[in-house]
């Protein structure tokens, strides 16, 4: 008596929706996402440090970006090159800037509905999609000039391709799969982990590898590229990381535990979405963050799209339940998650407020001000308005961001900066707010030094993540009263 074996290019039996097109699961999450995307957009009229480097890049002359991608932030590259044709089409500002992100979330979202509905039914991929889109992680990089929106769209229609592919005996799922995933990845190398999900996938479920093995491998070389320059610039890119804090910890096991609690609570699981929701919500993040332990390179937003994983559990158990019961459950959940969703759009979600910075300098600058940036990465703050920073006297650069090739400028030798700085009568200080650890490097000592034994300050305002310091140079001895320099 023999064994039956598997023919390997036969096809995995999937549960599959109702044969009749099934659009809600589509529609409703994405008009969701793009409702709540579009709501409060401009966060108050505010835009963060990272966010102002998109600005400034994006519009930088083709040639200039080219170069700059070759010195520092290949990563984005192609996120900057799509920003750039934005602002060629439509320069219009913070809308201009977060907008596509708001596309790329109700894309995202529409493909959460999607995997659902195909997993489990129109209901389970309607309310995996209300979910996704209501997470508040969700929300905020919706509202963000950064790629990881378009990112997690990406990753999450890929995962709907490979779910087609496995139910499929025709190889153009895969094509599709192998070419969307690695743009995706040129976007951001490190959806490059959702492969990882994918192959934890078919081990749960048992089935060949050889078809999603020769589409991984034609990601893996095509992002090749990216990697090494990328590699290269690892340092300058990421060296501001430092290894996963606890807090960074407990949240991602926290996250986890409830991933696994939804999957494993009877009659909640089902094993086709389980193998697939599960490893796409632990797995990417999980590698990241222990492998920051060696080199620090996790940031959740990194993996944003670790989420469609919960959200698709979610949807399901949702789905388990009676439907008034549901409806009255996703209700509950959008009341719940309502200070949130209000805490992400304002300027205070952020790490810091350039506009805010520059409405300061503004107000307290006088034409021909020295202007002096602790650290100089902060140089960043001012880039985006360049007719306000071409008032001032920036009296440590050496060379121009796009003469450079960077993203804030080179500086002069510390000898420099103090006899600039000695020549200078008024000066604003921008720097970070109190308590933050102060940068080491010549350049920056002497800064501090000089302000701190040949100035006094005059006066200081708070604004969010930022301080603008105004001093004048001290009086010398038996002159008129000390504040005499400060007065405007």
């Amino acid at each position: 008596m023999t064994t039956p074996t598997r023919d390997l290019d036969r096809p995995l039996a999937l549960p599959r929706a109702p044969e009749r097109r099934a659009t809600a699961p589509v529609l409703v999450p994405a008009l969701l996402a793009t409702v709540l995307g579009l709501w409060g957009l401009t966060r108050h009229d505010s835009m963060w440090r990272d966010e102002s480097v998109t600005y400034q890049a994006a519009h930088r002359p083709l040639g200039q970006l080219l170069t700059l991608l070759g010195h520092i932030d290949a990563v984005h590259g192609l996120y900057y090159l799509l920003m750039h044709g934005v602002f060629a089409l439509w320069d219009g500002g913070l809308v201009a800037l977060r907008l596509p992100s708001v596309l790329a979330t109700a894309l995202a979202a529409a493909g959460v509905g999607a995997l659902g509905s195909r997993l489990a039914g129109p209901r389970t991929g309607v309310l995996a999609g209300v979910v996704f889109a209501l997470f508040p992680a969700t929300q905020q990089y919706a509202q963000e000039g950064r790629s990881y929106a378009l990112v997690t769209a990406g990753a999450v229609w890929a995962t709907y391709l490979f779910l087609r592919g496995l139910g499929s005996a025709g190889r153009g799922w895969w094509v599709g799969y192998g070419v969307l995933l690695a743009v995706v990845c040129w976007v951001h190398e490190f959806a490059a982990l959702v492969l990882c999900a994918h192959a934890v996938t078919l081990r749960m479920l048992g089935v060949p590898w050889r078809r999603w093995g020769v589409a991984a491998a034609g990601v893996l070389v095509a992002v090749a590229p990216l990697a090494l320059v990328s590699a290269r610039q690892a340092d300058r890119q990421l060296g501001w990381l430092g290894r996963p804090t606890l807090a960074m910890w407990l949240a991602f096991l926290a996250v986890s535990a409830l991933g696994l609690l939804l999957s494993r609570v009877p009659p909640l699981a089902d094993r086709t979405l389980t193998a697939l929701a599960l490893p796409l919500l632990i797995v990417p993040p999980g590698l990241l963050i222990t492998g920051s332990l060696l080199q620090p390179w996790y940031v959740d937003r990194y993996v944003l799209y670790a989420l469609a994983g919960l959200a698709l559990l979610s949807g399901l158990a949702l789905d388990r339940l009676p439907a008034h019961l549901g409806r009255i459950a996703v209700c509950l959940l959008a009341v719940a998650l309502l200070p949130a969703s209000l805490s992400v759009r304002a300027p205070e979600s952020r790490k810091d407020d350039v506009v805010a910075v520059a409405r300061t300098v503004r107000k307290l600058s006088h034409p021909g001000d020295g202007i002096l940036f602790l650290p100089s990465r902060r140089r960043e703050w001012l880039l985006s308005y360049p007719t306000l920073y071409a008032h001032l006297n920036d009296l440590a650069l050496s060379r121009s961001p796009s003469t450079s090739h960077t993203l804030e400028g080179t500086e002069l030798p510390p000898a420099a900066i103090r006899s600039r700085l000695l020549a200078t009568p008024r000066v604003l200080a921008l720097t970070d707010p109190e308590g933050q650890p102060l940068d080491p490097f010549p350049q920056e000592s002497v800064k501090r030094r000089t302000l701190k034994t040949y100035f006094q300050e005059c006066e200081r305002v708070r604004v969010w993540g930022a301080q603008v310091v105004v001093y004048v140079r001290k009086p010398s001895p038996g002159s008129a009263a000390r504040d005499a320099g400060c007065r405007r």
